[in-house]
């Protein structure tokens, strides 16, 4: 049996190019004498749908997609991902569904069974949980089809009480086929391999898993499909951050001709651990995650042109190389916009940088328009000292020019702050913290620098002097972040020991941070929600990023 999988990028919502996009998938995959294509977790859609679920309309507009596929589906097995109504009226009105299409004909409804209400997921929000299981028998093969979630509930410390392989596998099939919709972040890659070896070893039994790829506002999905052999084996892995087909012959003994990968190695254990933070982990990754949330953010959005503000800093430079690279180095538009207290080597150096990239760039001096913010303010401020008021005018007189270009021009601000100065408040709202998306809002300060470095792998795109100097917001004489926080090769891994982590002030002490530190971070974090509550979206790629995935009262006492 030839299995092709899908992985495709979907637009949410957007039901016509959905559709047509896997009915030219299959339409393909029948062309290579394909028997049977897989497609992923709510394809006919897009996932997360969230609250469009809950339209009756939403619901018959997949329903009248699943009907146009299944015209394909005559010669070939299709499985696709969709909701569908649940007939029973007790629980929840909805199924998370893959349909299983053949001779033209819905031939069974596969529901999922293990609904995620972590992170960014809120399943059980919309869905009823599976309450029956069973194979699907198609050409002489008994197919297991789970839907993404379903194959996670692993381990010492399971979520669900209940595994849906186990289930089936009274059945005895021959196969196991998973439906996914399974983000990224910057250590799923490997705890994902682990997740489908673990399932194979423990059901000996080979396993396709087809995973959506494509960045859906702030969640970015990679792709990286696989095929695993029953006895753990990696025939096949399909690219990240990128379409693909694929096909892969089962043979009749449940053998996979294809050469070998990776081989069934490590004990589960191992596998499963999360790596440390490092700020180069999986710093490929990250980039091509990122690049793919920008181009996917406008284009889905029907946007074609960034603004950003360029400070010769190092946020703004990787921000700016990135944008560069996901839209076009002519659709970014660079705004330097030097105050009194710009250093010239910092202008030098976003000039710099454009003129390396390529893209268009204007230089904004705001002396004059600060002056007189003071000098309008100055019966008010009665020759009070200077202070965080006279900073943070600086940083919101250029928010409002950036908005200002933006609405003139139709730009999309691009926001620079990272995830270290989120965490800590550093930052002015309606001023840096401006903006449509934020591009750097999940990386820590080191991993910024990471970035900077594999931007300029090839050569010096990022001036090294943006690289070197001493980090700084320049909004007041001989300023520096140190002045302000810890140092970032302290500070992040305390970050990430709070946020990713979910450690407490004693289990961090007791790794050997000052606890008088630690105390401090902690209270930055807790009492800086409310700036972060108003933020943009910002690109996931960690496991526990700011936003949808992490929801915190902003009106609380714990640790601030």
């Amino acid at each position: 049996m030839k299995i092709f999988l899908a992985q495709q990028n979907y637009h949410i919502g957007n039901f016509e190019s959905n559709t047509a996009k896997i009915i030219r998938a299959i339409e393909e995959a029948k062309a290579q004498g394909g028997d049977l294509i897989v497609f992923s977790e709510m394809s006919v859609c897009g996932y997360p749908a969230r609250d469009f679920v809950e339209f009756t309309d939403f619901i018959n507009k997949c329903r009248e997609s699943i009907r146009a596929i299944q015209q394909h589906a005559d010669t070939i097995g299709v499985l696709v991902g969709a909701p569908s109504v649940n007939p029973i009226p007790e629980g929840k009105d909805l199924f998370n569904t893959a349909f299983f299409l053949y001779e033209k004909e819905i031939k069974a409804e596969i529901h999922k069974t293990l609904l995620p209400t972590y992170d960014v997921f809120d399943e059980y929000r919309y869905f009823e949980p599976a309450y029956e299981w069973n194979i699907i028998k198609f050409k002489g093969k008994k197919l297991a089809v789970t839907i993404c979630e379903d194959i996670w509930n692993l381990g010492d410390n399971p979520l669900y009480r209940i595994a849906p392989m186990d289930q089936l596998m009274v059945h005895q099939p021959d196969v196991m086929i998973n439906l996914s919709a399974s983000p990224f972040d910057y250590m799923h890659d490997e705890s994902r391999k682990a997740v489908v070896k673990a399932n194979v070893i423990k059901y000996k039994l080979p396993m396709f898993y087809c995973n959506a790829v494509g960045s859906q506002t702030e969640i970015v999905f990679d792709g990286a499909s696989l095929v695993f052999d029953k006895e753990g084996n990696l025939r096949k892995k399909l690219p990240m951050f990128r379409e693909a087909l694929e096909g892969v012959v089962l043979n009749e003994d449940g053998t996979i001709d294809e050469p070998v990968i990776e081989h069934a190695t490590l004990p589960l254990s191992q596998e499963l651990s999360s790596p440390a933070l490092e700020e180069n982990h999986n710093i490929n990754q990250v980039y091509e995650a990122l690049v793919l949330g920008i181009r996917d953010y406008f284009t889905k959005m029907g946007f074609t042109k960034a603004i950003l503000g360029s400070s010769g800093g190092i946020d703004s430079a990787v921000t700016l190389a990135l944008a560069c690279e996901a839209l076009g180095k002519e659709n970014v538009r660079a705004i330097l916009m030097p105050s009194p207290y710009s250093t010239e080597h910092s202008v030098d150096d976003a000039v710099q940088l454009s003129k390396n990239l390529g893209n268009p760039y204007d230089i904004i001096r705001i002396n004059e328009i600060y002056e007189s913010l003071l000098h309008t303010l100055q019966p008010v401020f009665n020759n009070l000292p200077f202070s965080l008021a006279e900073e943070n005018m600086q940083s919101r007189t250029r928010g409002n020019l950036l908005m200002a270009i933006s609405n003139k021009f139709g730009y999309i601000l691009l926001n620079t702050s990272n995830k270290s100065e989120l965490a800590t408040g550093y930052g002015t709202l309606y001023g840096d913290m401006a903006g449509g998306l934020g591009v750097l809002g999940d990386c820590y300060k080191l991993q910024v620098y990471a970035l900077a470095q594999y931007i300029n792998r090839n050569g010096e795109v990022i001036p090294n002097h943006i690289i070197t100097k001493a980090p700084s917001a320049e909004l007041r004489p001989g300023q520096k972040d140190s002045d302000s926080l810890p140092d970032y090769t302290i500070l992040d891994k305390i970050l990430y020991q709070y946020i990713e982590r979910r450690q407490g002030p004693a289990e961090i002490k007791e790794q050997g941070f000052d606890a008088a530190l630690v105390d401090r971070v902690l209270k930055m974090v807790n009492m800086n929600e409310y700036k972060r509550n108003q933020f943009c979206p910002i690109i996931r790629v960690s496991p526990k990023a700011f936003g949808v995935g992490r929801r915190v009262p902003i009106v609380g006492k714990y640790l601030s």
